[in-house]
């Protein structure tokens, strides 16, 4: 059994703006989680969340940098689970599309697989729809105060 999660959103925001929301650590954290992030194929990197004992999560992920195309497309991994026992194996790629004077965003996040998987794949669907949510929150914050 394999799931993945597919979502598109629309932004008023250039895709120099999304994209600068997808790489700078800063902002990135702003919207979704503290992290290192640096945008270089090959980076290690680790996103930190409330831990969720009963689910196994120790609240890491674990992410590397697979590859990018500046402004259209950024892929990592992301690893999650107990410690060193990973028990999400999966893939976010995110793309952007310059369309009707703002951003299409697309996120695909794939490798939910098997049984084990389910729980978590419901989680984050949900969990990526709330997170976008307050991600162009944090953007038109900061665009109404420039």
């Amino acid at each position: 059994m394999k799931h993945q999660i597919e979502h598109k959103w629309f932004f008023h925001h250039s895709p120099a703006i999304v994209w600068s929301y997808l790489t700078d650590p800063e902002l990135l954290s702003q919207w979704l989680m503290p992290n290192d992030f640096k945008l270089e194929i090959g980076h290690r990197f680790v996103f930190g969340a409330k831990p969720i004992r009963r689910f196994s999560f120790d609240g890491r992920i674990y992410c590397e940098v697979l590859d990018f195309e500046p402004l259209k497309m950024l892929k990592y991994s992301w690893r999650g689970g107990q410690g060193e026992k990973v028990s999400l194996d999966s893939v976010v790629t995110w793309t952007l599309e310059p369309k009707d004077g703002g951003t299409e965003l697309t996120l695909l996040h794939t490798g939910f697989r098997g049984l084990k998987n389910y729980l978590p794949y419901l989680i984050m669907n949900k969990g990526w729809l709330k997170i976008a949510k307050r991600w162009s929150n944090k953007m038109q914050q900061s665009h109404d105060a420039a």
